[in-house]
């Protein structure tokens, strides 16, 4: 039987300093040429997917928070908040003490405030961001972005900033891993569940066809909606909880040994 598979970035086939493990490019490739689509599923802002990845044997992309959908190379959504709510947005998580990063498509923002100190991988995706980076500062009236990764400063009142941001974002906090201390804030009703859910309506899948692999608390909504559900070893206890198997991780080969042990490759 055919099937679908989406892969999480971070942690599961990324690392931000290491990039993609030889073993899981192979792996997705043979995927690909058995037959099954295979799409990265992930909260990073499109503009911030490395090459490497967008350069793997992928059909499909989901980015974005699941605000931004492609296929084959074609673009089927990419939704944006209003560049007045953006604005409002950075206002409403500056008064409230947190650091803001703006997320979109072709371009991530953020000013000086934003270091090694607050993410120790700042500067780093400053550096790979290249000409895809750009300042809220001078940009204010002119931000476009369909999610924005927050940063919790000590005295922050990240439960205000949520309320206030509630007509425009749902909001997922991360309590461990590389996001730690983040609040993600993505457009209201757009998550990587919903945009697999509307990936396999367009393209015919059933449930009993989809599968996904993923490590962390924003991958809830994917196993929400996928039939059989992965989690890589260095998974969170709630994703660890809800998983059908448990895979090694990224760098212990997790993604080849999960495809093989589904026998999809």
């Amino acid at each position: 039987m055919k099937k679908i598979v989406f892969f999480d970035a971070d942690g599961t086939i990324l690392d931000i300093k290491k990039g993609v493990p030889e073993s899981a490019k192979r792996a997705i490739e043979a995927l690909v040429q058995n037959g099954h689509e295979a799409f990265i599923c992930t909260g990073r802002a499109y503009a911030f997917l490395p090459e490497e990845v967008k350069n793997m044997a992928f059909t499909g992309i989901i980015a974005n928070g699941g605000a931004y959908m492609e296929y084959r190379g074609k673009t089927l959504l990419d939704k944006e908040v209003t560049t007045e709510v953006a604005a409002k947005s950075v206002e409403i998580l500056r008064r409230n003490g947190m650091i803001p990063v703006m997320e979109g498509t072709n371009h991530m923002y953020y000013d000086d405030d934003y270091t090694n100190e607050v993410d120790w991988f700042a500067s780093l995706i400053t550096e790979q961001l290249g000409e895809k980076y750009r300042s809220i500062k001078g940009n204010e009236d002119n931000l476009h972005i369909a999610k924005i990764s927050a940063k919790i400063m000590p005295g922050a009142d990240y439960l205000q900033a949520s309320k206030e941001l509630e007509p425009y974002y749902d909001y997922v906090k991360h309590d461990e891993g590389m996001a730690s201390g983040t609040i993600e804030y993505v457009l209201k009703g757009f998550t990587k569940g919903f945009a697999i859910a509307l990936t396999c309506g367009v393209l015919g899948f059933e449930p009993k066809q989809t599968v996904c692999f993923g490590d962390s608390n924003n991958d809830l909504a994917m196993f929400d909606v996928i039939e059989t559900k992965v989690a890589m070893g260095n998974a969170s206890p709630k994703l660890l909880e809800r998983a059908d198997y448990i895979t090694e991780d990224m760098f212990h080969d997790g993604i080849y040994h999960g495809l093989k042990h589904l026998q999809l490759i």
